[in-house]
């Protein structure tokens, strides 16, 4: 009995991101008890102020793996963004508002270029977005070589405003990924886009049979990434007042990390917009917590991760076979996780939230 009841938490939709935010809590605690001054507000604002770009290119990732794709492009579109933001700005003087409606339209063609080849010619997501990643990164050398300065007075302010919350303060970067965020949420649960993502990561055959638009729903998710990684750009360059080719470097790993942290799976087709935004906070008390204790390198952030990684990677593989137990006891032979898979006929296209996809919201 207890076998049965350990196997059905594991299967439940909820028991990632249940663990991710008792790990948060855990976290933030210990900090609290060992270092004076990391229990407050301003602390955990901090955590999103660091780290608003990264939850920006988080949130178009978790897209992409939701439909059992992969996109390594996305720092590298982020670095591109700054350069040529700053270069607009700074040499050809272009209005700040034109700049970035532009590069945000240039990150979206980027990434839907990128789902016109993974999908017409069935090639792999991983090598496009790689090759995606290495022309992005040339192309910011083509511009320059060298970090341009930004002191366009938009970005000088966006970069020196603080919008007082109590008595403590945030960016307006912050107000923009919290945006961008409840956009995403409504996005994946409540249209007929975001069912037919996580139909399409979930069985792309499937999908297809269901009459489900596979085609213009990948090159849509990889649109949405780009115009993520563009937007992550837009929200460095107000950070960093510059471009730079060497921005970003690895961003697109943390970014993936973030999303599997927060309990979405590899494989496509199970996880929680939401739960990226715990990942990202995760890794953010990592740093501050090794800010905080002051002796130790900042690599040890990178040995962390990866041990999260591990665990999590691990606790995904347990939730597989929990479900594919708990299923095959109830009579589903299907071993999905969430329950069984799409019935033709059912209302994927409709108003409300189809029947299969309620574990999913």
């Amino acid at each position: 009995m207890k076998n049965h009841s350990l196997r059905a938490l594991l299967a439940t939709p909820y028991f990632t991101s249940l663990v991710t935010v008792v790990l948060l809590v855990l976290m933030f605690a210990l900090g609290s008890v060992a270092y004076t001054g990391f229990f407050s507000l301003q602390v955990v604002l901090n955590l999103l102020i660091d780290n608003a770009f990264l939850l920006v290119i988080a949130i178009g990732m978790t897209f992409v793996i939701l439909s059992g794709g992969i996109d390594l492009s996305v720092g590298s579109v982020l670095a591109l963004t700054t350069m040529i933001a700053a270069y607009l700005l700074q040499v050809w003087h272009w209005p700040p508002l034109l700049v970035i409606v532009c590069v945000l339209v240039l990150g979206s063609l980027f990434g839907a270029a990128m789902g016109l080849l993974i999908h017409f010619f069935k090639l792999q997501p991983f090598i496009v977005t790689l090759a995606g990643m290495f022309l992005a990164r040339g192309l910011c050398y083509l511009i320059s070589i060298n970090s341009i300065t930004i002191d366009d007075p938009l970005f000088v302010s966006m970069s020196q405003t603080r919008l007082s919350v109590g008595d403590a303060f945030v960016s307006p970067s912050v107000v923009i990924a919290m945006v961008m965020l409840a956009l995403a949420i409504y996005l994946a649960h409540y249209t007929r886009f975001g069912r037919a993502v996580y139909a399409v990561g979930g069985n792309e055959h499937s999908a297809l049979l269901m009459g489900l638009p596979v085609g213009r729903t990948k090159i849509a998710i990889y649109a949405f990434s780009g115009f993520c990684a563009a937007l992550a750009g837009v929200l460095f360059s107000f950070y960093m007042l510059s471009g730079y080719g060497l921005h970003a470097q690895g961003t697109e790993l943390d970014a993936i990390a973030a999303v599997v942290i927060g309990g979405t799976l590899l494989t496509g087709g199970y996880g929680y917009v939401a739960g990226s935004l715990t990942g990202v906070l995760i890794l953010g008390v990592i740093q501050t917590l090794i800010a905080f204790d002051g002796t130790l390198s900042s690599w040890w952030t990178k040995i962390v991760i990866g041990i999260l990684l591990f665990v999590f990677c691990l606790v995904q593989r347990l939730m597989s076979l929990g479900a594919e137990k708990v299923g095959a006891g109830a009579g589903n032979s299907s071993g999905k996780l969430g329950g069984k898979p799409p019935q033709p006929g059912s209302s994927v296209d409709g108003a409300g939230a189809a029947p299969w996809s309620a574990s999913v919201q």
